[in-house]
């Protein structure tokens, strides 16, 4: 693999992690590719970072995206990381098919890795090949770029490329490559997998790192682990009221694929909501619905216990005291998760000021929602339409409408308490609640072109679609609706 020229594309790459901790991975190559081609740059994404995108779209960019080529100060390194799949514990994961090529400081002066996916067999592998297919590569794109737009913390994509060979999974697949961006890529998997090993200074220089490239204004707290702890909480919670607030279903909440920052990570068997259903799942692997729309926010209180565990050692030199305190942050979860819920609930039924019955007005919606089998986002999307003075709008999506009429005469007695105007209420509403999502049959005809006809065509649509989900645009109905009924179950899969 060969170095690039100092005239070719300029990362200003500053590494701390692999400054920091030797130890916590591995350095390794990519595999280099055998004809590769750039599918997709990210140009917006690209300037976020500091980056000529320009100098990217071009030979040498390609070198770098399909690990032909490593850029100046690039250190290319596999990440160690344990895990709890699916509830067992996985002692050693890692980084089986990514390298982090190294960090830049972006033009708000945030750090954030740049990391190439499916790149090749690493220490962690398993036994795996290390690669891709381009399906999941464009899936992750895809979601990521639309969660973006969407107002919902995600790593995201800088590059699509698709590598020349063909990938055996069950079948022959074209190879691809993702350049991911990320705030960082720790994990509480991270934690645990030092924690495991009886590394207590390791998992203390971890929460030293963590503190100081993600909640800095913790820095000088009187225990500034427990902090820690209380920021990453409010960070996951965050994150997973806004998942559900979208109709979101991650599909691997794994302990490995939650972020200490707060990022939503790894777009396997991830999917929107169609029919609103607490208990919806897609993913092919999770046969016991461990991972269903309606249990995420149990599982956030699950895989933060696991964080917690690793910590006790730093929280306090007693470890009864220590588990004392981190026992009692632990019950501040799912007050904090239905905090910020409530709080984006509100804003998609148009309620600007908190009463107490908020909370039953909201549940009783998706209560209604539920027993009408609707689309999860058209009903909010359609309800400012009823504020500019077009009910049916709305009704028309409920079999039966009695049970929403009655609803709706709530919902216009709580918005009269506050008074306003109705169409200033009905376009903060619109700022909220998207009318384009990745529909799940769209991204699938997307990927099933790409694939198997070589035609990008709907994924570049997709893409500027997905961009202004907020934006109505002449043409693009068909984003806009559920998928056609088959009466088979759509399913999704892990990716690797």
């Amino acid at each position: 693999m060969k170095t690039l020229d100092r005239m070719c594309p300029q990362f200003n790459f500053d590494n701390s992690f692999a400054r920091t901790f030797e130890g916590f991975f591995a350095r390794c190559q990519a595999t280099p590719a055998v004809a590769p081609k750039l599918l997709q740059l990210n140009h917006g994404l690209a300037l976020e970072l500091g980056l000529d995108p320009a100098a990217l779209d071009s030979e040498a960019g390609l070198a770098v995206f399909s690990g032909n080529a490593i850029p100046e100060g690039a250190d290319p390194l596999a990440q160690a990381y344990a895990g709890h799949q699916f509830g067992g514990y996985a002692p050693q994961l890692g980084d089986g098919r990514a390298l982090l090529l190294g960090e830049v400081l972006d033009t708000r002066k945030q750090r954030r890795d740049i990391q190439l996916k499916g790149s090749g067999p690493t220490p962690f592998s398993r036994g795996g090949d290390g690669k891709a297919a381009l399906g999941p590569v464009l899936r992750e794109y895809l979601v990521g770029e639309g969660m973006h737009a969407l107002g919902i913390p995600t790593t995201r994509a800088l590059a699509a490329v698709i590598t020349g060979e063909r990938i055996y999974r069950e079948r022959p697949l074209p190879g691809a490559i993702l350049t991911r961006v990320a705030a960082s890529h720790i994990r509480v998997g991270t934690f645990q997998f030092f924690a495991a090993r009886g590394g207590v200074h390791k998992v203390r220089e971890l929460a030293d790192y963590a503190i100081a490239r993600h909640y800095p204004d913790i820095a000088d707290a009187k225990n500034p682990y427990l902090a820690f702890f209380e920021a990453v909480i409010d960070a996951q919670a965050a994150l997973v009221a806004g998942w559900m607030n979208i109709g979101f279903i991650h599909g691997v909440m794994n302990t490995d694929n939650m972020t200490i920052s707060g990022e939503t990570i790894d777009y396997g068997p991830c999917a929107f909501m169609d029919t609103y259903s607490p208990g919806t799942v897609f993913s092919s692997i999770d046969a016991q619905g461990r991972y269903a729309y309606g249990n995420q926010p149990a599982i956030l209180s699950w895989n933060l216990t696991r964080l917690a565990e690793t910590l006790i050692p730093i929280v306090d030199s007693h470890k009864d005291r220590a588990v004392e305190l981190l026992t009692d942050t632990l019950k501040c979860i799912q007050p904090l998760y239905e905090a910020h819920w409530l709080a984006g609930m509100r804003s998609k039924i148009g309620l600007k000021t908190e009463e107490p019955g908020d909370l039953d007005l909201i549940n009783d919606l998706l209560w209604v929602m539920k027993d009408g089998q609707t689309d999860f986002t058209l009903v909010f999307r359609r309800l400012s339409q009823a504020l500019r003075g077009d009910s049916n709008a709305v009704r028309c999506l409920f079999e039966q409408s009695g049970a929403f009429d009655v609803w709706a005469r709530r919902w216009r007695k709580r918005l009269d308490q506050e008074g306003g105007s109705p169409e200033a209420r009905a376009q903060a509403m619109d700022r909220v609640n998207p009318i384009y999502i990745p529909r799940n049959h769209k991204v699938e005809e997307a990927l099933a072109a790409a694939v198997d006809r070589q035609d990008m065509a709907p994924f570049y649509q997709m893409i500027g679609v997905l961009s202004h989900p907020f934006d109505e645009a002449a043409g693009c109905e068909a984003y806009t609706e559920p998928a056609p009924a088959t009466g088979i179950r759509y399913r999704t899969f892990c990716g690797t």
